[in-house]
């Protein structure tokens, strides 16, 4: 399902993972575990970030980007969704953290056009330090 109908949808589901992240408590239609009004397992959870994964359309390849964190470079397949606008969102690229599921914030960003993303994946909610 690629084209505009997707933009459409993803958009939706990403504006709120931003709304919430920003914790604004405006949200209405929840749909679906990527879009829960809430972060981490209860309303009062200390969680930042709900970190997703995307797959390209029409192939579903996992979406990889290269970082840098304290000398060190990587690639990650995990972000944080920093704003979206019109069929675009900015993401933060975020690199694995010392615990298993946990992530480290990066200075790493980039734009991804909607419609060439086919599925999203939403991970745990989780803190990330130093955003």
């Amino acid at each position: 399902m690629c084209g505009n109908n997707n933009c459409d949808s993803l958009r939706e589901v990403l504006c709120t993972i931003v709304k919430i992240q920003k914790k604004v408590d405006c949200i209405e239609g929840v749909i679906a575990s990527c879009d829960r009004p809430f972060l981490g397992q209860t309303p009062n959870s200390l969680y930042n970030t709900r970190p997703i994964s995307f797959y390209t359309c029409p192939t579903n390849t996992l979406w990889t980007m290269p970082y840098t964190l304290n000398g060190t470079t990587g690639t990650s397949s995990v972000f944080r969704v920093e704003a979206v606008e019109d069929c675009c969102a900015t993401l933060r690229v975020l690199a694995p953290g010392e615990e298993e599921g946990s992530f480290v914030s990066t200075d790493s960003f980039f734009t991804i056009n909607l419609n060439c993303v086919g599925v999203i994946q939403c991970l745990a909610d989780t803190l990330v330090a130093n955003l």
